[in-house]
């Protein structure tokens, strides 16, 4: 996971960009790039990038960044991985009229795909990626992140300059950026234990939102445009039978495993022992005859609030021909990482699952793995949650039932009562069920829900 930032000063401005505001920078981001650092500053120093570097494709010094192309038009930093790299690489060595420094990089592919398509290039990427690019001719620089998000990016603008960055942290070693608390972030996060894109809990500073693109002209103009939205993109299979989703759901996880196996460095897979990991483990150790390295997290104890998942893991592993490797954790093993946690999450996240993450990254780093498949989000896209599909029988009930507007009414207004006269929290989350149903809301409304209004 490597670190980009950066500035733009706009030509109103009398800032003027130095290696070293841009190091300072960078290097408190040093944790994500062990593998070497780079920095460009324009001739005019209205302009800088920074990188550390976590080397995964092409390990090459040539591959290196900030890259620019051939004439230096062009200029790129860029954290992720774009996975069909290899596949626009001959599409743009078809059309011709590109010079190559590189044997396979990516991050050049970005380069050379802007170069012929312009922004639109970005339809063609399939990867994880926040890109930061900056058109001396048009004097104009892109933030781009990835349709779902996977890698950060962070912007701020302020005192005739833009900022953007991996991490809220390194932005924050500008001098003049603002510290104060976004009180309509914090709303957010008590609602939803989490802080939605674009808004951070810093005052000034956003995160760039999924599937978006940010043009920001010299003069300071900013445009900003929703690239990819999953709606326009979804087929519905009301017809299909059940066999006929089981086939398709299948292919498309194989093709996705098989784009993600390709690295430069060695991979892993993150093992719980539910059925996604398990999923992901079975199909990552197909294929290519190297054993795969499983990496699993349990505790020193059984806690009631925290089954252990561990002989699950063990008999996937088992059964996969899989190298697993386990960790064990304390009580106080949570505790003093506490702090460090905290330190690398940039602003609160309340979902305790970043304790065990960190644990079972390093578990991995230790032993010698760079890369590691996790498989997030299968929770949410095959309705692993007891609590949406009883949102869904809630709603269908609520749509059926035949209550005159008055009565609807009514029943808010005692709702409100009784949530002001008794604080439980799983009172209150009934309370507000009834409410958004009475309402004529719809009675789902996050995956995650902590305080009502």
């Amino acid at each position: 996971m490597c670190g980009i930032v950066g500035v733009l000063s706009f030509t109103n401005s009398t800032f003027r960009v130095s290696e070293r505001y841009l190091t300072r920078m960078r290097d408190v981001m040093a944790h994500r790039g062990p593998d070497g650092a780079g920095i460009f500053v324009s001739p005019d120093r209205q302009l800088g990038l920074g990188f550390r570097r976590l080397a995964i494709i092409d390990l090459s010094e040539r591959a290196m960044q900030p890259m620019s192309n051939e004439d230096g038009t062009l200029w790129v930093v860029f954290n992720g991985e774009i996975y069909n790299h290899a596949q626009i690489r001959s599409e743009l060595e078809e059309l011709g009229g590109h010079r190559w420094k590189t044997d396979h990089s990516d991050t050049e592919v970005i380069l050379h795909a802007f170069e012929q398509w312009g922004i639109n290039c970005v339809q063609k990427f399939r990867g994880m990626f926040a890109i930061a690019l900056w058109d001396t001719k048009q004097r104009q620089l892109w933030l781009i992140r990835d349709r779902i998000g996977v890698k950060p990016l962070c912007y701020s603008i302020h005192h005739g300059r833009i900022t953007f960055a991996s991490e809220i942290k390194a932005l924050l070693e500008d001098q003049d950026q603002k510290r104060d608390v976004n009180e309509e972030a914090l709303y957010y996060y008590l609602s939803f234990n989490a802080t939605p894109a674009p808004l951070t809990l810093f005052s000034g500073i956003k995160k760039l939102a999924p599937g978006t693109w940010l043009r920001v002209n010299e003069d300071g103009h900013v445009q900003e445009s929703r690239y990819w939205d999953v709606l326009d993109h979804t087929q519905p299979l009301r017809n299909a039978s059940e066999a006929e989703i089981a086939e398709r759901i299948l292919f498309e996880l194989r093709t996705s495993v098989k784009l993600r196996k390709i690295s430069d460095v060695p991979v892993g897979v993150f093992l719980s022992g539910g059925i996604d990991s398990s999923t992901n483990a079975a199909l990552f150790s197909d294929g290519d005859g190297q054993p795969l390295k499983t990496f699993s997290i349990g505790y020193d104890q059984e806690y009631q609030s925290y089954p252990s998942e561990l002989p699950y893991a063990r008999k996937i592993a088992q059964k996969v021909g899989a190298e697993h490797h386990e960790l064990l954790l304390k009580e106080n093993d949570l505790f003093r990482s506490l702090p460090l946690i905290i330190r690398h999450q940039d602003e609160p996240l309340a979902d305790p699952v970043c304790m065990p993450v960190y644990f079972v990254s390093k578990l991995a780093r230790d032993s010698g793995v760079t890369v590691c498949q996790v498989g997030e989000g299968s929770d949410e896209l095959f309705c692993g949650y007891k609590y949406w599909k009883d949102s869904l029988r809630l709603q269908r009930l609520s749509n059926a039932l035949p209550i005159p507007s008055a009565l609807r009414n009514l029943g808010i207004a005692g709702l409100s009562l009784v949530e002001r006269s008794r604080q439980a929290f799983n009172h209150q989350f009934s309370c507000e069920v009834l409410r958004r149903a009475l309402a004529k809301q719809p009675v789902f409304w996050g995956g995650v829900e902590v305080f009502s209004d």
